[in-house]
Formats: structure tokens, C-alpha cells, sequence
């Protein structure tokens, strides 16, 4: 897995032009097509066709939060207003019908070229069908029903299939596979918990209603509010979570094993010998030891500042153990701070049908995994795959410069609600519902808690859901392949 937040990097000051993403795809990956009708197309409202209709206990689509309690109003088949979610909540439920690719396309003679859904699925399954390797990628921003289709297309490919928690929290599920884990739903932490501890996560950015929901300012039975809570921070800067915090220790960037190791010790009461470990002086490792040691329920949330740390799974072990030491003095849970709202529902998914979290293999007709083997920046890396379906997922955008470049270079299908970086490079295209939004669905929160997603209201004419889409794809390649 590639170590994305262990490289240095110098930032300075420059008067170069800022690239647009078609500045960027033509300069980068020789990507120079007009695709402006694809991504500006916008849902025509009519406020006047329906009454106002206020819709409770709506699950919010965005982040592993999936906060249960939002509020939408919709008029006119349109979503107007929202209550109870975060900002980055609510853009997304107002913006469902902004820049909205309408119809499938597929690339031909260079140029974007419109065809039906039917003709679409059709190309689609050719290519992967012709595919001796296939990589089918993305599944944390879809539901739980999508994601086992995309297992079993995977496992009739002979492909290779693989979630985002391989880019973010994949050290995390080799952690727990090593030493187990420690781990209580948000609920309990909420009432219960009376020293939170963020650990290389920034929720003021990320997880925005995390706070007041689940940790430092939630009111719980047992621990009324942020008056009768600790809350520490721990990360490489200080962040503005860290401002909030009652004790704030700065780590050096790399060294949070070295940290966890001296707190282990301290938590068992031996000599630490060196005046200070990974920036932090020895008698702030003792304060935080005392402090967690005495807590009466003490939970550690941590981003993908430790997940990403040198060490990877090694680093993600020793905060098990950690947790599993206190727990000798204490009551103490730790959970992972997901990012994409289904991202834990994907890797259950994967766990529950093949055995493996993420990064699965197929070529021999059963499931493997190998991190350093079968995920997706290893696989355009080296350029081991020779087609590849993205579903929910923007990888274009994000995976390194080498990975992306050849992603560019094979037969790529995207399904997507919205024309993104990815589909420029696709050869077919194939627009797709909100789940959440326009379409039902199962959906996994941070903690593991399973949850359904609503829908609130229709679908643009004509758009299917991921799990429709994929059962088409499904059945086309059977008939292909004679199974």
C-alpha cells in the first residue's frame, strides 16, 4: 500500500498558471476531448407540480458519520431544504441535481459519442468479457447490495476486485487481523465515554457533526457534556481540533510508533529512559498515561494520519495494544475515523463473501489477497490489469501520477452519478442514482452499526441505481460467457 502521507514535500510560492481539469488531462494524460456538455447538464425543477413534504430521520450519504437524524424538505420532486446535517451534508442533498450526466456514452473515434443504457451495458460487458485481468474498483460510496454484485462479477471475471480502505484504512484491517481489536458502537461512546482522544484526525474538517454527536460535545446519559469530558489530540500540527482539546501533543511526522510504544510504557508503569520520544517530552508521556489510565471510559479515534504513518499495519498493531493494555486499568475502545460513508460496509461485504476486507484476487478461480500485490496503485503501478470498472470512485483524480497515467491507457468503464475526473479517460460511461438521495440502500457507519439509506426523491428519467446497473452487467456477461 502506497505510504501517501509519509512523503516529504517542499511547498513554495509560484506565478504558474493554475491548470484547469482539462489543462490537466491534456498536459498529464493526453486527454483532450470536449466533454463540457457531459458534466453541466442540469435537472429542470418544477416547484408548482408538488406540495411541500418534509421527510425525518433521513441517513446522511457523505461521510462515516451517517448521521441519522437529518431533515429534508422536498417540493416539486426537488430537494430545498435541509436540517440537522453538516454543510458538507446539506451540499450534497441541494446539489443532487447540479452538473448531472443524463445519458450513457461511449468513446469513439476520440470523441464522447451518446447511446442507450442497452448499448452501453453491452460495451461494457465486451470489455470486460475480452479482458484476461479486469480491475473492478471504487464500492464505498455505493450500498452494501452493489458491492456483492461487484464480488461476484469479480469472481466470474477471474479480476481482481478492491475498495478505497486500500488507499486509507487498509493498514487498519491488517492491524486487527494481526491483534483483534477493541471497539464499541458511537452510541456508547457517546453516553459513556469521559476522555476522548483524536489521534492524526481532524473531524473540524472531515467529520464535521462528529463532535456533537458522538464524543467531545455530544449530551450522553452517563457523561452529560464537554464539561465532564478530557479531550486530547494528538497529530503532527496544530489543528484546529486541537485548539478545542484540554491537552494537545505535537509528534514528529513518522515517529507515531515510537510514540505508542513510549505511552505503553508509561501505561505499565516502566522507565523511559531518552528525554524525549518522537518531539514529545518523557513527562507528557506520563501525563497522558495518567490521564488515560484514570478515565472511566476513554475511546481513541484516529485518521489516516496513524493509518498512513511509517510502520503502516505495524503502527495500526501497537495502538491495538495500546487500547488493550488500558484496558487492564480501565474501560478503553478505539474506532477508525472512515472517510466515504460506506467504505466499512464495503470492506464487510468483501469479509463476509470472500474472507478478505479488501484487495481481492481471482485469477484462480478463488479468493487471495496480498496488499503489496493486488490493490489498485500496485496494479496501475506496475500495470498488471488490463481493463478496469470504477464504480463510485473518482481514482483519476487521486491515485499518483503513474498509477493514473495508465489507468488512461486501458479500457475503462465508469458508472457514476456525475460525468468526474475518471470518466474522461472511460471508453464507456454509464450515469447512475444517489443512493441516499434517489435510491434505497444498506449502508455501514464508522462503528460497523448497519443503516438504511432513504430515498427522498426520484431519480433523473431514465437513471438506474448502481445495484440495477450492475445486475444488467452481471446478466450481459453471463450471456457472454455462456454461464
Amino acid at each position: 500500500m502506497p505510504t501517501f502521507k509519509g512523503i516529504e514535500a517542499e511547498i513554495r510560492p509560484t506565478d504558474a498558471k493554475v491548470l484547469s481539469v482539462e489543462e490537466l488531462l491534456k498536459k498529464h494524460y493526453g486527454q483532450d476531448l470536449d466533454f463540457s456538455e457531459l458534466v453541466s447538464q442540469e435537472i429542470s425543477t418544477n416547484y408548482e407540480s408538488e406540495e411541500e413534504k418534509w421527510i425525518e430521520d433521513v441517513v446522511c450519504p457523505f461521510c462515516g458519520c451517517l448521521c441519522d437524524d437529518v431533515e429534508v424538505l422536498v417540493k416539486g420532486g426537488t430537494i430545498v431544504e435541509v436540517k440537522k446535517a453538516c454543510a458538507i451534508g446539506s451540499a450534497k442533498f441541494l446539489g443532487h441535481k447540479k452538473d448531472r450526466a443524463l445519458y450513457p456514452v461511449i468513446r469513439k473515434g476520440g470523441s464522447f459519442v451518446r447511446v442507450t443504457l442497452k448499448e452501453a451495458i453491452e460495451e461494457a460487458a465486451r470489455i470486460l468479457v475480452n479482458s484476461k485481468y479486469p480491475l473492478l474498483y471504487g464500492w464505498s460510496s455505493t450500498s452494501i447490495q452493489a458491492n456483492a454484485l461487484g464480488i461476484e462479477l469479480a469472481e466470474l471475471l477471474g479480476g481482481v476486485i478492491d475498495n478505497t480502505t486500500s488507499v486509507c484504512h487498509g493498514p487498519t484491517v491488517l492491524g486487527v487481523q494481526g491483534v483483534g481489536t477493541v471497539r464499541a458502537t458511537l452510541g456508547q461512546i457517546r453516553n459513556r465515554a469521559d476522555l476522548i482522544v483524536y489521534w492524526g484526525s481532524n473531524p473540524l474538517n472531515a467529520h464535521l457533526r462528529h463532535l456533537m454527536r458522538y464524543s467531545a460535545l455530544a449530551k450522553g446519559v452517563f457523561v452529560p457534556g464537554r464539561k465532564q469530558r478530557k479531550v486530547v489530540v494528538i497529530d503532527v500540527r496544530e489543528t484546529p481540533m486541537a485548539k478545542m482539546a484540554d491537552l494537545f501533543i505535537k509528534v514528529k511526522p513518522g515517529q507515531d510508533y515510537e510514540l505508542i510504544s513510549a505511552l505503553r510504557m508509561a501505561v505499565k508503569e516502566l522507565d523511559i529512559e531518552a528525554e524525549e520520544v518522537a518531539g514529545v517530552p518523557v513527562e507528557k508521556i506520563y501525563q497522558l498515561a495518567e490521564i488515560m489510565r484514570t478515565a472511566k471510559f476513554g475511546a481513541v479515534f484516529f485518521g489516516v494520519g496513524v493509518t498512513m504513518s511509517p510502520g503502516k499495519d505495524e503502527t495500526m498493531e501497537n495502538i491495538i495494544r495500546l487500547v488493550q493494555d488500558l484496558n487492564e486499568w480501565t474501560k478503553f475502545v478505539l474506532c477508525p475515523m472512515r472517510g466515504h460513508f460506506n467504505v466499512t460496509g464495503a470492506c464487510n461485504v468483501s469479509l463476509w463473501m470472500t474472507g478478505y476486507a479488501f484487495g481481492v484476487d481471482y485469477m484462480r478461480k478463488f479468493p487471495r489477497h496480498d496488499p503489496a500485490i493486488w490493490t489498485v496503485t500496485e496494479l496501475l503501478s506496475h500495470g498488471d490489469v488490463d481493463a478496469a470498472l470504477i464504480v463510485a470512485s473518482d481514482p483519476l483524480a487521486h491515485l499518483p501520477k503513474e498509477a493514473a497515467e495508465y489507468l488512461t491507457k486501458i479500457p475503462t468503464i465508469v458508472i457514476d452519478p456525475r460525468f468526474n475526473v475518471t470518466a474522461t479517460a472511460a471508453h464507456v460511461f454509464i450515469p447512475s442514482s444517489f443512493v441516499g438521495i434517489e435510491k434505497e440502500g444498506t449502508a455501514y457507519r464508522m462503528d460497523g452499526v448497519s443503516l438504511r439509506l432513504k430515498k427522498v426523491v426520484d431519480p433523473p428519467e431514465g437513471i438506474l441505481s448502481d445495484e440495477e446497473i450492475l445486475s444488467m452487467l452481471l446478466e450481459k456477461v453471463r450471456e457472454l460467457r455462456g454461464v
